[in-house]
């Protein structure tokens, strides 16, 4: 007979699995695809699917399709983040918007990509890749640049391996010019990204530090290709990261400390 503990653990794993499923890219799923998502049987995912629509976990639409529900966004609010780097960051992001009326990113390293964790956007800013939660290639972003120029060389050389995909014609693919751009990420501070990601649209980014002087984030900004000189714009960029990097460091805020994304969050629009 299963251990009792050992059979609330595969219950956990299972019901994790199945929420895990759900992705910006695909936010209602139909049995059959959180079946194969999670290898579950679909009676079994049915019977887990009905469960947690009941208790607010999922929605369940008329199409029949399942989304996460609200339940869980309440949950995840509960959780408390004091000092947190997106507590900390946010007044100055928004005062960077005001600064000069564009996207404004933050990113953390998750693995080998770029893990977007806040944004502070208008209607009058120019649409992008990235979302909250979401998730873009190091190589091909600002903020991505950043991370991956800060990084350990066993990272960004596991990323080199994974080969350099191009996204648009602009996307620097060669291993030795990609290198070349981390040096001088590292040397200036400041990472451009030029349609690399999305046609018509250029970014700058910057390092966020921590007590320890050690990479945590990096903030960006996103604006039209077309728009106003990057000079314009990297000035009030720097001040926002020092002036982040300096709070961090008052809150002892260090690399490690926990990161909260909710599923069902979504980033704050001005206007």
């Amino acid at each position: 007979m299963a251990d009792n503990t050992e059979l609330n653990k595969s219950v956990s794993r299972r019901v994790f699995s199945l929420l895990n499923a759900f992705t910006l890219r695909e936010p209602a799923l139909r049995l059959v695809q959180l079946s194969q998502a999670t290898g579950l049987p679909v009676s079994t995912v049915h019977r887990m699917a009905a469960e947690l629509v009941e208790i607010g976990a999922l929605e369940r639409e008329s199409d029949g399709r399942y989304r996460i529900g609200l339940r869980l966004w309440e949950l995840g609010s509960l959780c408390p983040q004091p000092n947190t780097l997106r507590e900390v960051s946010l007044p100055f992001m928004h005062d960077l918007y005001e600064a000069t009326s564009e996207n404004v990113q933050l990113a953390v390293l998750d693995g080998g990509e770029a893990l977007y964790i806040e944004r502070v956007w208008g209607r009058s800013s120019v649409p992008v890749a990235s979302r909250v939660g979401g998730r873009l290639p190091l190589y091909a972003t600002g903020v991505g640049k950043v991370l991956l120029g800060y990084a350990p060389a066993d990272l960004q050389e596991t990323v080199l391996r994974a080969g350099l995909h191009r996204h648009t014609s602009h996307t620097v693919v060669m291993p030795g010019a990609l290198m070349r751009t981390l040096r001088d990420v590292r040397a200036s501070g400041i990472a451009r990204c030029v349609e690399e990601m999305t046609l018509g649209t250029v970014s700058v980014a910057a390092p966020i530090f921590d007590k320890n002087r050690q990479v945590v984030a990096a903030l960006s900004i996103v604006m039209h290709s077309r728009a106003r000189s990057l000079a314009t714009t990297e000035p009030a960029l720097r001040v926002a990261a020092s002036s982040i990097s300096r709070q961090l460091a008052k809150n002892h805020y260090q690399a490690g400390d926990e990161v909260q994304v909710s599923l069902a969050e979504k980033p704050p629009r001005i206007g």
